[in-house]
């Protein structure tokens, strides 16, 4: 009797072993495990989970608030980073990258690189001697990002080619709309010109036909002989807003606004939902412009 109570009790032992190991195996086979793919920045990140959707995991590099010029990723964002299959660049003299994409890919070499710039003109930098990184901050161009990562993603998982299909597809009606807003919205401004303390709108001004006004020179606060010529232009094109943004020192801004008249308003190039905060941006330029 004990003898087959001991029996029963090692089948059922191995039964029990013999399915975890087979649900172990069925998680991590390809067919049902999430992709990581790794990205810089917050619109980078809503643009590739707008097309993998479930089927990816999106790991950050450049948290919310963070100025991704100077920021160090940590230790275990490397770590997570070494673990992606998929790593999406601006492909733009994009400050983080310059600093550690060598550094990134030298942890992980198997990893599919996608540069969201491909097809994209790109427009020379106010800061450095290099292309403006910005690119995302015209629709026009976050369209062609879309397609970019969308062609990367159908390489990695040709399988789900279908589902990644149909999501670019439905976000980029959305984008689509959000630029014929724009569009529309400047089509018969008063003033063209708007003025902003970091030179982020290149991009933006080109595709919808305005002229951006910066205060930070070459990367530099203004001189006091820059700030009065910046406040001298102001006046003269009717400006009475300034737009700064959360990453960097508004105290410039606000003296020249106080100069002018005028007020600070802020706008994030960096924001989450793309979308809304394009949209918001927009009309407070309309409101300056018209």
């Amino acid at each position: 009797m004990k003898f087959r109570t001991l029996f029963l009790s090692l089948i059922l032992g191995v039964t029990l072993l013999s399915s975890l190991l087979l649900a172990g195996c069925q998680e991590e086979t390809p067919s049902t495990a999430k992709l990581k793919i790794a990205v810089s920045i917050v619109p980078l990140k809503e643009f590739t989970q707008q097309i993998a959707g479930d089927k990816a995991e999106v790991v950050l590099m450049v948290p919310p608030g963070a100025e991704p010029h100077t920021y160090q990723p940590l230790p275990s964002q490397m770590v997570d980073v070494s673990q992606a299959d998929m790593y999406v660049k601006l492909g733009s003299d994009f400050g983080f990258e310059q600093n550690w994409l060598s550094k990134i890919l030298s942890l992980n070499h198997s990893m599919l690189v996608v540069d969201s710039s491909v097809n994209i003109t790109l427009e020379s930098s106010l800061e450095d001697s290099g292309a403006d990184p910005h690119i995302w901050l015209s629709p026009r161009n976050a369209i062609q990002m879309v397609k970019n990562i969308t062609l990367g993603l159908m390489s990695l998982d040709p399988e789900n080619q279908s589902y990644y299909a149909a999501n670019r597809d439905a976000y980029l009606a959305k984008l689509e709309q959000l630029d014929n807003e724009i569009t529309l919205a400047f089509s018969n401004l008063y003033n063209r010109t708007f003025l902003v303390f970091h030179p982020a709108w290149v991009y933006f001004a080109r595709d919808y036909n305005l002229k951006e006004l910066s205060i930070e020179i070459e990367g530099k606060e203004p001189t006091p002989q820059q700030m009065i010529e910046i406040i001298n232009m102001a006046i003269q094109n009717n400006i009475s807003i300034v737009f700064a943004s959360p990453q960097f020192s508004s105290r410039s801004a606000e003296a020249i606004a106080s100069e002018i008249d005028g007020r600070v308003v802020m706008i994030d190039p960096l924001a989450e939902d793309y979308i809304t905060n394009m949209e918001f941006v927009y009309k407070q330029m309309q409101e300056v412009m018209s």
